[in-house]
């Protein structure tokens, strides 16, 4: 087995929703970024890529390339899942936390983890997907932007 973790965060900026999961979440602004923005599938990606000591999602989707430009992230966690299996591993479950004080993201755990679990081959049961505020403490307590911590447990195919 392998286990990998991940984190990412974006600045709110202008916009009328976020993604985040793959789901488009309606909010008061966007985020800045160079792709979707999606914190949750950045967050997991970064965790994939750790299990396999393949470096960051910078490396694989660099933001200098504009190949990248306004990507549609559920694509990166797709890619991700095939340097997954090429290496000889699946993904067993993953655990993803959502911190913001706004938008509430309950609601839209259940087709988050649908998506997840459909990009990455896995049951819907082996996917979690919750969120907590920092207690309006930080940059997300002050509702300047939005972060996401993932963790993935690989297993050989």
């Amino acid at each position: 087995m392998r286990i990998g973790q991940g984190y990412d965060v974006h600045a709110f900026g202008e916009g009328d929703h976020l993604m985040l999961g793959g789901v488009r979440v309606p909010h008061s602004q966007g985020v800045v970024a160079h792709s979707d923005g999606d914190v949750v599938l950045h967050a997991l990606c970064d965790a994939l890529l750790g299990a396999l000591a393949l470096g960051d999602i910078g490396v694989h989707f660099p933001p200098s390339d504009m190949r990248w430009k306004d990507a549609d992230s559920r694509m990166l966690l797709r890619h991700c899942r095939g340097l997954v299996a090429e290496r000889g591993w699946r993904v067993g479950n993953c655990d993803i936390t959502v911190v913001c004080e706004r938008p509430k993201v309950g609601p839209h755990a259940p087709a988050m983890r649908a998506h997840v679990a459909a990009d990455l081959g896995i049951d819907i049961d082996a996917v979690s997907v919750k969120a907590t505020t920092s207690e309006r403490l930080g940059f997300t307590g002050r509702g300047e932007g939005i972060a996401a911590m993932a963790v993935a447990l690989l297993e050989r195919a």
